[in-house]
Parts: C-alpha cells; sequence; structure tokens
C-alpha cells in the first residue's frame, strides 16, 4: 500500500494529477478498503501541497468554474450512489474518457473557457465520488495550460473537491472512522512521494506536459474499467 501510495503521489506532484488514476484501479484489486474514501483522504492534503507549491501560478477563475461542476457533480453522485449501478455509471465515465482522449489524439482541442471547465468539473464530481479517480475530465480540458499553472490549478480544484467528496460519502455513510486511521497510516508514504516530485519537477521544467496528461487519462479511464470488473 505505502509503495503504490509513494508512486501515485510522485506522478501527481510531477504532472498535477494521477493519485487517483494510478492508485485506484491497484488498490480495486489488492486493497479494496482503499476505495473511495481513504484514497480521496489521502489526495486532498496532496492536493494542497501542490497548489500551494506553485500558489503564484493558480488560475483563480478556472478554479471556481471547475469547481461549481465538481459540486454539482458530487450532488449528483451521491443521488447515484442510492438509486442508479455504480458499475454502469462506471463503464460510462471511462467510454466517455477514453473517447475523448481519441478525439484529442486526433486533433480535436478542447477549448480551455469557463464552459469547458465547469463540465469537466461536473464529471470529475461524479467519477471522484464513485470511483476516488476524478481527474481524467481535467486532463483532457486543462492539456493545453503551462505545466506550473496546470499543477497548482488543478492542486487547488482537488484540494476543496476531495474536501466536498469527503463529506458525501461519509453523508451516505461511505466513509468512516476506520477508513480515516488508515489513511493516517499511509500520510507518511505520500509526503515521501510527493517530496520526490519536488525535485523532478525541477528537471522537467519547460517540458510539455500533455502526453502525460493523455496517458494517465487513458490509464485512469482503464483503471475505472479493472476497478469496476473487480468489484462484479
Amino acid at each position: 500500500m505505502g509503495g503504490m501510495v509513494m508512486a501515485g503521489a510522485c506522478l501527481q506532484g510531477v504532472g498535477g494529477l494521477g493519485f487517483a488514476m494510478f492508485c485506484a484501479p491497484l488498490a480495486a484489486l489488492w486493497f479494496p478498503e482503499l476505495v473511495p474514501g481513504p484514497l480521496l483522504a489521502l489526495g486532498c492534503p496532496l492536493a494542497l501541497m501542490t497548489a500551494l507549491r506553485e500558489r503564484e501560478a493558480i488560475e483563480w477563475h478556472t478554479t471556481g468554474f471547475a469547481l461549481l461542476g465538481r459540486v454539482l457533480g458530487t450532488a449528483l453522485a451521491m443521488a447515484c450512489l442510492v438509486w442508479l449501478s455504480v458499475s454502469t455509471l462506471s463503464f460510462l465515465f471511462a467510454a466517455l474518457i477514453l473517447a475523448g482522449v481519441a478525439l484529442s489524439l486526433g486533433g480535436w482541442r478542447v477549448d480551455h473557457n469557463a464552459r469547458n471547465t465547469t463540465i469537466a468539473g461536473l464529471a470529475s464530481g461524479l467519477m471522484g465520488t464513485i470511483t476516488s479517480a476524478g481527474a481524467p475530465p481535467f486532463a483532457i480540458a486543462m492539456q493545453h495550460l503551462p505545466p506550473d499553472r496546470l499543477r497548482a490549478t488543478i492542486g487547488a480544484i482537488f484540494f476543496i473537491g476531495a474536501a466536498v467528496s469527503l463529506v458525501a460519502l461519509a453523508v451516505v455513510g461511505r466513509m468512516s472512522a476506520a477508513h480515516l486511521l488508515l489513511s493516517a497510516l499511509l500520510l507518511p508514504w505520500m509526503l515521501v512521494g510527493f517530496t520526490i516530485s519536488s525535485r523532478l519537477r525541477r528537471r522537467l521544467a519547460g517540458v510539455s506536459l500533455r502526453p502525460l496528461l493523455l496517458t494517465l487519462a487513458s490509464l485512469g479511464a482503464l483503471g475505472v474499467l479493472v476497478q469496476t470488473l473487480a468489484r462484479s
């Protein structure tokens, strides 16, 4: 568990996202007790540290629209957890993300505007609350941002969004004291991974993160499929 959390934290510290996309499918196979609550509880402070490290680069207007969508998506996810099949929704999310990646690679450019950011936030709120992996929509919507603005802005979004999702999980009985204790035990591993990412980030300064983001989005979508199949 610790090694997985450390690697995921390092990925997110370098690329701005990747923690849940890396950890969620592996946890579904080997450590199901981590999904979704404990991973969200670890991702929340990780996102805060990522945002604070490059806080001068945060796009606050983008953050606002993304959080609006995220809150709406989280509220919708609460209804889905009660009334609808999680497996069906997970398959749908994964298919839409893979389609978005394919279109992006084919030349489709997603404009970085308020509408697309809000839609990405809505999809992220749904996916993040249900599967722990809420980053793929932002990987597509923000793939053309400069690396520092991408990391800082997504960090701010994920910090507040993860906190909202944790409250939602607690309301529907999916987050307990035992889950919080497990998160606390894994916290040192997350901190080590983030520390390593700070060194790697400086070495990769000026390198486009778009290939990494689309790769992580694809792996995250495939991971959601694996996670869903493991629960079936």
